[in-house]
């Protein structure tokens, strides 16, 4: 009989304790210092925009991608034999060139990244903004790669398709393959270049987004207004 009253007791507990903690996720925002769920979800974009002003921004520039080695890309798995055989017999140089190639047209099609992205951060929600707030380092990126990365995809492959011939680079690689192709004994490639160069555009884009969310959520010094400073003392 007291064993079933302990368990009883046990079970009324838990259920108490966990109703409590769903209250204390779900009100948090609205309780803590007194700020309202505009001045929340203000506070999410801001943060997101300041990613976007901030990362997003640099790797459209010159050396954005090819400078960077959270981003820089470089050969796909079929390929790495390609600059290995190229390097070889002496013309690196060559290789080289092909991978800058590849990262000028990256730098070339994230410029189209921003309107996607800034019509992404005016579409959030309250609710959206709330689970980015308690979420991990990395909710606030999660949340643009959920709205954003088939419309991004769409964009970004034909840019790079038509950036490949602006920048040079198709006339580059299909030097290198030919090349490539020519020496003794190697199997012959013929890689899907457009489509490996997108989906490597996107996750870095995505990858630099998420330093700026990680920096702002983890270090005070970088909320960079009176409101991301409040709104992330929340998480604090």
């Amino acid at each position: 009989m007291i064993k079933r009253v302990f368990l009883s007791c046990l079970v009324c507990f838990s259920l108490i304790s966990c109703a409590e903690l769903q209250s204390i996720a779900e009100n948090l925002p609205q309780q803590a210092a007194g700020l309202s769920e505009t001045e929340i979800g203000n506070g999410l974009k801001e943060a997101l925009d300041k990613g976007i002003d901030e990362q997003v921004t640099k790797l459209t520039q010159t050396n954005g991608f090819y400078g960077n080695e959270l981003v820089k890309i470089l050969l796909p798995e079929e390929l790495q034999k390609v600059e290995k055989g190229l390097r070889d017999i002496g013309l690196g140089s060559l290789a080289d060139e092909g991978i800058k190639a590849l990262n000028r047209a990256a730098e070339d099609a994230t410029k189209e990244a921003t309107p996607i992205f800034v019509n992404a951060v005016k579409e959030m929600t309250f609710t959206d903004a709330k689970n980015i707030l308690l979420g991990d380092n990395r909710a606030a990126t999660t949340y643009l790669e959920n709205k954003t990365t088939t419309e991004l995809y769409s964009k970004f492959n034909p840019v790079i398709k038509n950036s490949f011939s602006k920048v040079g680079a198709d006339q580059i690689w299909s030097n290198i393959i030919t090349k490539y192709n020519n020496i003794p004994f190697t199997e012959n490639v013929n890689p899907d270049l457009t489509d490996y160069v997108t989906q490597q555009a996107l996750q870095g884009v995505y990858t630099m987004i998420a330093v700026e969310e990680t920096e702002i959520r983890t270090d005070i010094s970088s909320r960079t207004s009176d409101l991301l400073k409040s709104v992330f003392a929340l998480q604090d």
